[in-house]
């Protein structure tokens, strides 16, 4: 794996002030950085780790990206290899961002946990850090909206001998203990990781929830180059169905893996992987289950098939020579629904919750959130003068949290503080209309 020194280069300071602070330094920050740099505007980029360290230290050995190479557009620094129809593994990706990091040369401080951040009465930003106190006109926020693993109560009343993890912590089926594995959780994570578990040869139990799939290739092509032909990832949130609502869906499940395929878990079910519905209690060692499995399937199912009938109409109306199209057949059904699964009986040696994160912004002392504790803004720009957020998922469109798209969000968000300085204001929203 590749290693990067990311020593900081700004020294520990108290009372430091910047025209802007970036809190965050993953792809997000460091793509804000870049056009501060470019509109020559000093600013600090805190980060409570290293930079892009979620990619080192959360991703499991076998991870790949689920989009194509061609995806990766960070600012100034598109994807330049030799395949880019293809999915970078781990190393690669990493090697990515190392070259992005030394081309931004951003200026960072590492191992920086932001504990508050204030406005005072002045309209300046208080920020303090465990490594001093510092002050800005502007803050970006780039702290991504993956902050903490949802891990349900009933964890409390597992076995101590059973091992629990998060996704965010697995690596590689043999650093888990014996016996069987059960996976809470279908969406991206808990898909990809049921089929490196499947594939070394371990037990898996699987429980299903309700997120969708999609095919990776159809009609002669990756299904992302027909939906970006499509010009989906040009939707702005506030043009797509539904809305903001778009936020909370479960990201369609694929995989990028051995040059790209489909996740089906019917046919992983075919192959001895055991399948249930959603999970909703355990008690008395048993862990109970929806009786909604067939619907769960079947509706991920709908969703493969509706998006490849939007590519089919595409291409009539566009008058497109490409390869016949089929619609997904099962290829296993569920016998009956189980909604009981005794630990003991079925050897479960290990579980890994994969059932997401929630966003923590609660050291921001700001009236800016809803009720979820969720920020409130018009493409990053909130409310409050001064305050942004980037990295968010569909902040403004679909690649706002992916390599696809931070470049328009970040490039968009120093627009709006460039105008704001050059007015002398603090960036009101309206700025950014």
């Amino acid at each position: 794996m590749s290693q990067t020194s990311h020593a900081s280069v700004i020294p520990p300071a108290s009372g430091t002030h910047f025209s802007v602070i970036v809190v965050g330094g993953g792809q997000a920050g460091l793509s804000i950085s870049y056009y501060l740099k470019q509109a020559a505007i000093d600013h600090l980029v805190l980060e409570k780790e290293t930079v892009t360290h979620t990619w080192r230290s959360q991703r499991w050995d076998a991870f790949c990206l689920v989009t194509p190479n061609w995806q990766c557009a960070l600012p100034g620094y598109p994807y330049r290899g030799d395949n880019p129809h293809g999915f970078m593994k781990k190393d690669e990706i990493i090697e990515y961002l190392d070259g992005f990091i030394r081309m931004v040369n951003a200026p960072v401080l590492e191992h920086t946990h932001v504990q508050r951040v204030t406005r005072g009465e002045d309209g300046v930003y208080a920020v303090s850090t465990t490594r001093g106190d510092f002050t800005a006109d502007q803050v970006v926020v780039a702290s991504g909206g993956y902050q903490t693993p949802i891990v349900p109560n009933m964890a409390a009343r597992l076995p101590g001998t059973i091992k629990q993890i998060q996704s965010s912590e697995y690596r590689n089926p043999q650093a888990l203990p014996d016996g069987a594995v059960f996976v809470v959780g279908s969406g991206q994570s808990g898909a990809q990781i049921a089929e490196d578990l499947h594939l070394a040869g371990r037990k898996v139990y699987l429980a299903v929830g309700e997120a969708p799939r999609c095919a990776r290739f159809y009609r002669g092509r990756d299904v992302v180059d027909w939906l970006a032909d499509m010009k989906y990832y040009d939707m702005p949130v506030d043009q797509h169905p539904l809305r903001e609502g778009v936020r909370d869906n479960t990201n369609h499940y694929v995989t990028g893996r051995d040059g790209g395929r489909d996740i089906d878990l019917r046919k992983f079910a075919a192959e001895g992987m055991e399948l249930f519905g959603k999970l909703e209690d355990l008690r008395d060692g048993q862990l109970r289950f929806a009786a909604n499995l067939t619907a769960n399937l079947d509706d991920a199912d709908d969703t493969y098939n509706r998006i490849n009938a939007g590519i089919d109409a595409f291409i009539e109306k566009s008058g497109i020579d490409a390869p016949p199209g089929v619609s997904y057949a099962p290829v296993w059904t569920p016998p009956a629904e189980r909604t009981i699964l005794d630990l003991h009986a079925a050897g479960i040696g290990s579980v890994i919750w994969c059932i997401g994160f929630t966003p923590n912004f609660t050291w921001i002392d700001a009236p800016i959130f809803d009720a979820r504790g969720y920020p409130r803004h018009q493409r990053g720009i909130t409310s409050l003068p001064g305050l942004y957020f980037v990295g968010l998922p569909w902040l403004h469109t679909w690649g706002s949290g992916r390599f696809s798209g931070i470049a328009r969000d970040a490039e968009h968000i120093v627009q709006t503080i460039r105008a704001a300085q050059q007015q002398g204001a603090r960036s009101p929203v309206e700025l950014a209309a």
